[in-house]
């Protein structure tokens, strides 16, 4: 029979889209800022207050995202759990992971060692994170997992790249106003911030999708 005459179906399969377009915006929207603001507070020389400001902010960010994967599977259930800060943790640790793996090993070579393991790193988050919410779920990853975690990975690998190999700025032509001139500057790190949040929109739309369908 076709779908086209199950209007059921057809409502089913729109409102599914929806409704994963909507979390994997949300979800992106929410990694960008926190992952982004962690990374510009910790990159390079960064103090206690700076680094303890930006681990504050990456958690919040984590915690925030688990949550949205309550509301995608439809329990969007207390986030103070133990084992949804466990989950939150484990996202925390992932990205703190990566920083210092690229740091500790320095140029190109570390830049691709850390993206290796944050793709690790993510892919067993996923797995966890969604065990959290469905405790019938699969234990090992799916391709959906480790695309999206790839995805994320890579981004994060542009941010890297943006403000260790990088120097030159986008400057637009003086723009003359009425009591002023305007200079406006673009930083390499804010374009890698765009292309991260682009790549975490299309992550966690693919694996959205996949837990929302299941």
């Amino acid at each position: 029979m076709s779908v086209i005459r199950q209007p059921g179906i057809m409502g089913r399969t729109t409102r599914h889209r929806v409704v994963g377009v909507t979390v994997a915006l949300t979800a992106a929207l929410i990694e960008t800022i926190a992952v982004g603001l962690w990374f510009g507070l910790v990159v390079g020389s960064r103090s206690t207050s700076t680094a303890l400001a930006g681990l504050g902010i990456l958690f919040c960010g984590s915690l925030l995202r688990t949550g949205v994967v309550g509301v995608a599977i439809d329990e969007p259930a207390d986030l103070l759990r133990p084992h949804r800060l466990g989950a939150a943790l484990a996202l925390t640790a992932g990205w703190i992971v990566w920083l210092y793996v690229a740091e500790w090993i320095g140029g190109v070579p570390g830049v691709a060692i850390a993206t290796l393991i944050l793709v690790g790193v993510l892919t067993t988050q996923f797995v966890f994170e969604r065990r959290v919410f469905e405790l019938r779920s699969p234990v090992r990853p799916s391709v959906a997992s480790v695309l999206s975690a790839t995805l994320l990975a890579v981004g994060g690998a542009v941010l890297l790249v943006s403000v260790w190999f990088v120097d030159a700025a986008i400057v637009s032509p003086p723009i003359s106003l009425e009591i002023t001139t305007v200079v406006l500057r673009i930083e390499p790190v804010q374009l890698g911030a765009v292309v991260f949040g682009l790549l975490a929109f299309v992550a966690h739309q693919r694996r959205f999708r996949r837990l929302i369908e299941t």
